[in-house]
């Protein structure tokens, strides 16, 4: 009993750990390109992003209910599902610091799923009851938002450039550029409010599972809401903090564009955010999005703009997320094994 209590205090704290530096890495991809093109300057941007993120942490609860009941049935209780949890954790917090400090626009989502993934096979092998079937959130949480997301992205905002483009195009430059600063501001809302939909969410529902998994809450329906605003608490402290490493890379390395394509890509991003949040209940990467969005708005120039090796470096890190996480959940669970037989 003791050694249970003692993995419910450090999964609730891996937790709160895993939302903060959500919100700190995912918060540069929300106003990047508003502030690169100088629609808001990156204090008032962060400040914006914080505020957005937390109110959308509160709004909906669907995919958070969402993950906790692919989850909850095949963790089991007590000190196995929790290693399981605090394994995931651990996994999704090394490989985020390490992109992180890479400069690399990865998703968390992605690196969370798969350390569980991981986990729960390894469990599974060695004899605990665990998730039946790993592929299964593996392939519905991972894979398909992993080959789905980027190419929706990139392929909504190259097409959006032209409707837009003739909307304006009587206008002058001044005008188009105003007016499209004034978009992108809006936009950075709109993602920071997607940021929360999504990771806060999910952040939610890990803290969730930690107390199902703990047995000290019966349903999901019986969480306390203040589990919420703890995540939203956290995720918009991260959000304050604002990590630039990625930042840079959205804003100088992958592509060159203009306010009027990074209002197209912020609007596409949001878009998606929403869709995947409230009416598919999948997860979807707020980076993966931004990224490949703002990749797609750049690509429909006259003028080749977009640094094709500094993508494909990128899309290679979106790659190694679930195979290192996976990687890393099983050999954390393995080692953290002998705990179980205490």
């Amino acid at each position: 009993m003791a050694l249970q209590t003692i993995l419910v205090g450090v999964a609730l704290v891996l937790a709160l750990g895993y939302t903060w530096l959500n919100g700190f890495r995912d918060a540069s991809t929300a106003v990047a390109a508003a502030v690169r093109t100088r629609a808001l300057t990156p204090g008032i941007a962060v400040a914006v992003a914080a505020v957005f993120a937390f109110l959308g942490t509160l709004a909906s609860s669907s995919f958070g209910f969402f993950l906790v009941s692919r989850l909850d049935v095949s963790l089991g209780s007590g000190v196995p599902g929790l290693l399981v949890l605090v394994c995931g954790l651990v996994t999704a917090i090394g490989w985020g610091l390490f992109c992180w400090w890479r400069g690399m626009p990865t998703s968390s989502t992605q690196g969370l799923l798969s350390g569980l993934a991981g986990a729960t096979g390894a469990a599974a092998i060695l004899g605990s009851r665990s998730m039946s079937n790993p592929l299964d959130i593996l392939t519905g949480g991972v894979l398909l938002p992993l080959l789905v997301t980027p190419i929706v992205a990139y392929s909504l905002s190259y097409l959006m450039v032209y409707p837009v483009t003739w909307l304006i195009r009587h206008d002058t430059a001044r005008d188009v550029n105003a007016r499209s600063r004034a978009g992108q501001a809006l936009g950075a809302c709109a993602v920071a409010l997607g940021l929360g939909l999504q990771d806060g969410q999910r952040s939610g529902a890990m803290l969730t599972l930690i107390l199902l998994t703990a047995q000290y809450v019966d349903s999901p329906a019986a969480t306390p809401w203040a589990i919420q605003l703890t995540a939203a608490t956290f995720l918009s402290l991260g959000v304050l903090f604002g990590g630039w490493r990625i930042a840079h890379t959205l804003q100088h390395r992958l592509v060159k564009f203009d306010p009027m394509r990074g209002m197209v890509a912020q609007g596409v991003a949001a878009g998606l955010l929403y869709v995947g949040a409230l009416l598919l209940h999948l997860p979807i990467s707020t980076n993966q999005s931004v990224s490949s969005a703002i990749v797609g708005a750049g690509a429909n120039q006259p003028f080749e703009t977009v640094s094709w090796r500094n993508v494909l470096r990128v899309a290679g890190h979106w790659i190694a997320t679930p195979i290192a996480c996976v990687a890393g959940g099983v050999i954390l669970t393995l080692a953290a094994y002998p705990l179980t037989l205490i």
